[in-house]
């Protein structure tokens, strides 16, 4: 199991305890911390059953970290967690590895259950994205799924070793979505996908506008380099526009209209971000995005 950390002091005890306590526990345990500034690595170093990798923060991406995390581990599946994702129960890990008894099943996603603290919005978007009833799916599933035929989250995900060393692993350097991208690759190599909803972790945002603005934009920049890398009819839009109008249907049905106008105020915000990262992306020569003007 790999967990990248930065000022995850605050919640890693929580974590770590969820993780061991589990009815199939990891076999290893690998805590990649990039420079964390709050005693995160000293943390970490001192917690049985737990390998402690340092990288220089400004090392850091989505990809290669993960990557070298993998490559350092030696079990045949690896699991990935976010240092904010906390396990739901005791039972997590047994749904999240059950799917690949399918010898053709590359990697697992699994189900993010909205915070106690979520707003109504958050919680409804939680529920579009990650619903409760398992799947598993290959390319000749892509017309019927589109998009979401790419469903694969490192918030929360597992992957058969021999098909990620087979697929290359991750991209590198990249900042964000290489999960999504080597969903694509999994696929296209013959490999199937999974979904499991019983393997349920607890995460979700209270974004600001500005936030999720910078997070699109990263988002944007990545499809518009990387965005041939996926088939043809797999393009985003059309899932955005069900979810906006499922979120906000939900909304209504709960009793929740207020909820309307900040919801789709971050929507404005996503659709800006992803437009501003998409003219940003173009034409760039490298896959490292940053935040900076």
């Amino acid at each position: 199991m790999i967990i990248p950390t930065l000022n995850a002091s605050e919640s890693l005890g929580e974590l770590i305890g969820a993780v061991q306590s589990q009815s199939l526990p990891p076999e290893e345990i690998i805590v990649v911390d990039s420079q964390s500034d709050d005693g995160t690595a000293a943390l970490a170093a001192a917690m049985p059953g737990v390998r402690l990798i340092s990288v220089r923060r400004e090392a850091f991406d989505h990809g290669g970290t993960r990557d070298m995390a993998i490559r350092a581990s030696e079990t045949p599946f690896v699991v990935m967690l976010t240092q904010d994702a906390l396990p739901a129960d005791g039972h997590w890990a047994a749904a999240l590895l059950e799917p690949f008894e399918d010898s053709r099943v590359g990697a697992v996603c699994g189900r993010q259950i909205p915070r106690r603290d979520a707003r109504a919005f958050e919680k409804a978007v939680r529920a579009f994205r990650y619903a409760g009833q398992s799947a598993e799916w290959g390319m000749e599933d892509l017309p019927r799924l589109g998009v979401r035929a790419y469903l694969l989250a490192d918030v929360c995900a597992a992957y058969r070793r021999e098909a990620y060393d087979a697929v290359g692993g991750f991209e590198h350097p990249i900042m964000t979505n290489e999960d999504m991208l080597i969903a694509a690759d999994l696929l296209n190599a013959g490999y199937r996908l999974a979904y499991s909803a019983e393997a349920k972790v607890w995460h979700s945002h209270n974004h600001t506008l500005r936030q999720e603005y910078a997070r699109n934009r990263l988002i944007g920049e990545f499809l518009a380099r990387y965005g041939d890398r996926f088939a043809a009819g797999a393009g985003e839009t059309g899932e955005g526009l069900r979810l906006v109008r499922q979120v906000s249907l939900e909304l209504v049905r709960g009793g929740k209209p207020l909820e309307l106008i900040p919801f789709w105020m971050n929507c404005g915000a996503r659709l800006l971000g992803n437009r501003a990262g998409r003219r940003r992306g173009r034409g760039r020569a490298d896959g490292r995005y940053d935040s900076d003007g």
